[in-house]
């Protein structure tokens, strides 16, 4: 080893990969809050403009997540291609200006139907049924808008992750940006409906899809790749790049670092890894948006509780507190098993999502419990989502473990797609089932429970066991390590 070189691997290692991962963060809590505007507005301020049943908001949501589902499939190629500075630009650009068009949709359903006004609509059977149908459809359009942007977040997000730490630390960094998800949604009800309340539901579109183009601007100062930023010196980079002896060695000689050769798209469904992945969002990724969208119409209808009541925003932000905490545990849970136990990163992330896979089935005793409290599903409908953030950040990791940095955004776009599937699936299913059996009444019965209480009671069951389910075809696949290697 060189003078020189000792001089720069003792140097004191700055600390930059953690402002990467605390922009990471923030635009993931944006992105969540941006999703949260709607659920939180939709059952106490939207729907006493336009009159939308459970089915009408079920089919936006799932439209919303079919539209993500196939933008993801794109996404990750676009984020690869683009570069990552430049993809994250467009992508949360793209899902801001969508965020501030759901504020236009009462206008351009008045117009639609012409109306004047939605008082003078109301005095016309006919004219409302236009303004309703209109209404879906203005939203489903802001929806798509909406759902090409963020599609593109995770993709960016797990790329810098694995471009700006080693594996043993990508799962703890995962479960912080991933975090976000959990404090959007913890924030959402606290600010969302208030604001909703004191201004307009317009109002709220607009203000909270606006935040998404500050963050732009720290994004675009501040982003650049390790070996090219001025906040990075060879002490972190070489910490950075310490599973990668190529890279290693490259950065030391102060040389740039090679690209790496690209999976083909096509080629990428001919691995196992690639099928584990998708399994694992396939199977689990609908029931967090099942609880993303439906938590406080959940307390509405059951106990009575508005959105912009005070004891809903305890309770939504409560349940989404417990997500945030206990879902930060997740990322350190397999560097623990690495560095502690000796385990390598696959193994270790399969033994931390395995004991995650556990704590959705909580939500069988939410509805039995809830009889007593509603503070009893807010809990347990918390833990089970801090399970499923845990799950998350470990399942995204496992990418980087297997695939080239050069495919990990192709990899994640095709397994959001998945998720995206399963999430229109139950979330459309949700909103037919609710609203058939609130019809029904006393007729539509499951395991003791009656009318919309038993719809409610069927979800709760299937979201469950999701988890356990996509371990087990996971581990099938895939049963240990083996990583990808790119001729």
């Amino acid at each position: 080893m060189t003078t020189v070189t000792k001089s720069m691997s003792s140097q004191r290692m700055t600390n930059f990969r953690w402002v990467m991962c605390a922009l990471l963060f923030v635009a993931t809590t944006v992105n969540y809050l941006d999703r949260q505007v709607l659920s939180l507005t939709w059952k106490d301020f939207i729907s006493v403009d336009f009159g939308w049943s459970d089915s009408q908001y079920g089919t936006i949501t799932g439209f919303f997540s079919i539209f993500y589902a196939v933008a993801c499939l794109f996404s990750g190629k676009f984020i690869d291609k683009l570069g990552t500075r430049k993809g994250y630009l467009w992508a949360i650009f793209i899902w801001s200006v969508g965020a501030c068009m759901h504020a236009a949709c009462g206008w351009g359903a008045l117009k639609w139907a012409g109306a004047e006004s939605m008082a003078a609509a109301r005095n016309s059977a006919d004219m409302m049924l236009l303004v309703t149908t209109a209404s879906v459809y203005m939203f489903i359009f802001c929806r798509a808008v909406l759902a090409l942007g963020e599609s593109g977040n995770f993709p960016a997000a797990i790329k810098v992750t694995a471009e700006y730490f080693p594996k043993k630390d990508r799962a703890f960094a995962t479960s912080i940006f991933n975090a976000g998800a959990s404090v959007g949604a913890l924030a959402a009800p606290a600010c969302i409906p208030p604001l909703a309340a004191a201004t307009s539901w317009e109002m709220a579109f607009i203000i909270i899809g606006a935040l998404g183009f500050i963050w732009m601007f720290f994004w675009f100062g501040l982003y650049r790749k390790p070996e090219e930023s001025r906040f990075v010196n060879q002490a972190e980079l070489e910490y950075i790049h310490q599973d990668d002896a190529a890279e290693l060695a490259a950065a030391k000689a102060a040389e740039p670092v090679k690209e790496e050769k690209s999976i083909p798209f096509f080629k990428c469904f001919t691995f196992r890894q690639t099928w584990a992945f998708i399994c694992g969002k396939f199977f689990t990724d609908g029931v967090w948006w099942f609880f993303l969208f439906w938590a406080p119409a959940y307390f509405s209808d059951q106990y009575g509780y508005r959105s912009d009541s005070a004891m809903a925003i305890k309770l939504i932000f409560v349940l989404y507190l417990i997500v945030t905490v206990v879902s930060i545990g997740g990322g350190y849970l397999p560097k623990l098993f690495v560095e502690k136990k000796g385990m390598e990163p696959y193994s270790g992330r399969m033994k931390a999502m395995l004991i995650f896979a556990f704590f959705p089935l909580l939500a069988l005793f939410a509805q039995p419990l809830g009889k007593y409290s509603a503070w009893f599903p807010a809990i347990i409908i918390g833990l089970a989502g801090a399970g499923h953030q845990a799950w998350s950040a470990n399942l995204y990791s496992t990418i980087g473990d297997m695939f080239p940095k050069s495919t990990i955004g192709t990899i994640t776009g095709v397994g959001t797609t998945m998720g995206g599937l399963a999430s229109f699936m139950i979330n459309k299913g949700a909103g037919m089932l609710f609203t058939k059996s609130d019809a029904m009444g006393s007729a539509f019965t499951f395991m003791g429970f009656e009318g919309k209480e038993a719809g409610y009671m069927i979800v709760f069951c299937i979201c469950a066991v999701a988890y356990l389910v996509g371990w087990t075809v996971m581990k099938l696949l895939v049963p240990k390590y083996k990583p990808i290697v790119v001729d």
